[in-house]
């Protein structure tokens, strides 16, 4: 068993895929938790498996809902010690192929959502002088994605904007990371309407959801600005920064159109 350092934990988007493998992860520690998705009965289910899980019902797309987790986020009676904010999704196709309000959602829970709750976090844990915030973004964001455009897009602002809130955190206690998985077999896929994706890569290129969760907990622990699972996925990373960005953008059209 992993020992880690966090006191208690909020996990948005916990009811699948990585969100629960953080859970999941954390659970032998006795770590108590809060798990936050839509779907009360795989909450209730998984908290009733884990113990110490608190239940929070909430879509983050909607306001009162947003306000709800952020409310909870930043409480002193019962502080939140680490911060994860996986939920998210994506769509996959053609930019002007896809519905304009799913698009309008996506980029809701995926920037606005995660920028919400990592306020919250980040000012709460500040005043304590100690705390974790793991936001989940991906390989994604490191390049351009054609037939993900706005995924890639909202991955590369989470990036950026975690990287930012790791400097202005040195010397405050409080640790900021970004989470940046590749291919990994959850529900993502599906809810992405990129179900071929699983037949189109081969099988070295997959990680589990469970790998991905105990390399970002570690790595938040040890106050990486970035984490990346997976050699694989470490080496596209550092070649995709000595590339020009224009052989990126037609290597990634090539890769999506296979």
């Amino acid at each position: 068993m992993t020992t880690y350092p966090f006191q208690s934990a909020l996990i948005t988007g916990a009811s699948s895929g990585i969100g629960e493998a953080i859970v999941r992860e954390l659970g032998p520690s006795a770590i108590p938790q809060v798990v936050v998705a839509r779907r009360e009965d795989r909450l209730t289910r998984l908290a009733a498996e884990i113990g110490q899980v608190e239940v929070l019902v909430a879509d983050l797309t909607d306001r009162r809902g947003l306000a709800r987790v952020a409310k909870r986020v930043g409480s002193t009676a019962q502080p939140i010690d680490l911060m994860v904010n996986n939920a998210g999704f994506g769509t996959a196709g053609l930019f002007h192929d896809a519905d304009a309000a799913r698009l309008h959602r996506e980029v809701a829970l995926n920037v606005d959502a995660l920028t919400t709750l990592s306020h919250a976090a980040v000012t709460a844990m500040r005043a304590r002088g100690r705390g974790y915030l793991l936001n989940v973004s991906s390989v994604a964001s490191f390049q351009p994605a054609p037939k993900l455009a706005v995924y890639a897009a909202t991955k590369a602002y989470v990036t950026s904007f975690t990287e930012s809130l790791h400097e202005e955190a040195r010397g405050s206690g409080v640790h900021v990371t970004a989470l940046c998985p590749g291919l990994t077999r959850t529900e993502f896929i599906e809810v992405s309407s990129g179900t071929e994706m699983s037949e189109t890569y081969p099988s070295f290129a997959w990680m589990t959801a469970a790998e991905v969760a105990r390399t970002g907990l570690r790595d938040v622990a040890a106050n990486r600005a970035l984490s990346i699972p997976g050699a694989l996925y470490k080496a596209l990373v550092a070649g995709s920064g000595a590339l020009p960005r224009s052989v990126l953008r037609r290597l990634s059209r090539v890769v999506q159109s296979r």
